[in-house]
Parts: C-alpha cells; structure tokens; sequence
C-alpha cells in the first residue's frame, strides 16, 4: 500500500510490506488526492490528537524514544570492528551492526571523515566504511529481492523476458526507471542508473513504468546471494 499527499511531494512508500490482498480489503485511509492541509483540517475538526502533531520521521510509532535506546532494549550491544572497505584497515569499533544502516554518515565517531557506511557483515558483526563525500562506493545498479508479494494479483505470471518498471528504496519523492527480471524465486532489478545507499534488509517497492500503480515489494538481499 502506497500513499501519497498531494501537492506535497511525500510518499510513504516504505509501507508496501509482504501483505495479502484480503488484509488490505479492511483498510479505511484519506482519499489520495486530498491536500494534506485539507487532511488535517478534518482531523483538527474532528478533534483528533494529531491535528497538529509533526510530520513523523524515522520509526514514527516511537514518539519521543530515542532510536537507539530502543533497539538496545530489544537487541542489546556486541562490539565490533569497523573497517575501511577498499583497505581492509581497522578504524574503530561500534556497538553492533543493528545500530547503523547503508549510506549512514553520522554517528561512527571516526576521525578523518566524512565516513559512509557501505556494507555490513552480520555475521561477523562488521561495519565497511568509505571515505568522502560522495565515494563511488556506495552506488550500484542490481538490487536482488527475496519474497517478492504483490499488492493484488501478480500482473506477469511466469515471465522469461525483462518488464519496464520504476522503483524506489526508500523514502524519497523521486521514481528510478529500470527493469525487472525473475530468477527462480528471486526478482532482480537493474535500474538504468546507478543509486545510492542499496541495502539488504530494506524494501525495494516496485510500481508500473508510468507510477501510478504500486504492484508490490520484496526484501533486498546481499547480491552474491
């Protein structure tokens, strides 16, 4: 499920999760085209505690939790290394991989920067950082997913050959331009120009070429996998 405020350029396109059809069936939301100002207007009619609140960012459920006391209250601390990708140098250490996502810049505590987080090996708890302000890095063209659910119906069936697409992979008001193609139970996308910040764990959400029609999202996957 994809919304989207009109006239506002935000999307929340992070909620197309793996879902079922009958699921969303049970849904009231706004009607897509309504102004956001004329959502709130209702909401404050209505006397709706959040009327007035913020435009939520991050883990909007949270409130006013600190993001990381949160997730070491579920998952803790375990020290690891932090490594420059292209030498293979020790930096530092960090507190866990789950504190740090791709494309984070802030926070490392590394001197000498700017540091971008490019990889993470979960298994051995590392975190691979380049150095610069925009390192080469941290692009890439093929993004892999696993567990691919489709909104309704699935519009290709089996399919040998590429689909025209537009995708995104995370929150932002612009659409990128690729093609998707299925391997097995894999679907992998390769978009016709190099994006930033790919990362396993997150959601590639998946619309027609023309983006107007959310048709689903999957888990982004390590590529060698």
């Amino acid at each position: 499920m994809a919304f989207h405020r009109q006239g506002s350029g935000k999307r929340s396109d992070r909620l197309p999760r793996p879902n079922h059809s009958f699921a969303n069936t049970e849904i009231n939301v706004p009607d897509r085209t309504s102004h956001e100002k004329r959502v709130r207007a209702i909401a404050e009619q209505q006397k709706l505690p959040s009327a007035k609140r913020k435009d939520s960012q991050g883990i909007c459920f949270l409130g006013k939790i600190n993001y990381n006391d949160f997730i070491e209250r579920y998952l803790g601390k375990r020290t690891g290394k932090i490594v420059e990708l292209e030498t293979g140098k020790v930096l530092g250490k960090h507190n866990g991989y789950w504190f740090h996502t791709i494309g984070q810049r802030k926070g490392l505590g590394l001197s000498g920067g700017p540091w971008f987080v490019i990889k993470k090996d979960i298994k051995r708890n590392i975190i691979y950082v380049s150095n610069g302000y925009d390192p080469e890095t941290q692009y890439g063209k093929i993004i892999n997913m696993h567990g691919f659910d489709f909104i309704t119906e699935d519009p290709w069936g089996e399919f040998a050959d590429e689909k025209e697409i537009t995708f995104k992979i995370r929150h932002t008001p612009d659409f990128t331009h690729g093609r998707i193609r299925r391997i097995g139970d894999l679907y992998r996308i390769e978009s016709d120009n190099k994006i930033q910040g790919i990362a396993p764990g997150q959601y590639g959400v998946v619309y027609d070429k023309d983006h107007r029609l959310c048709l689903g999202s999957g888990m982004i996957i390590d590529e060698e996998k």
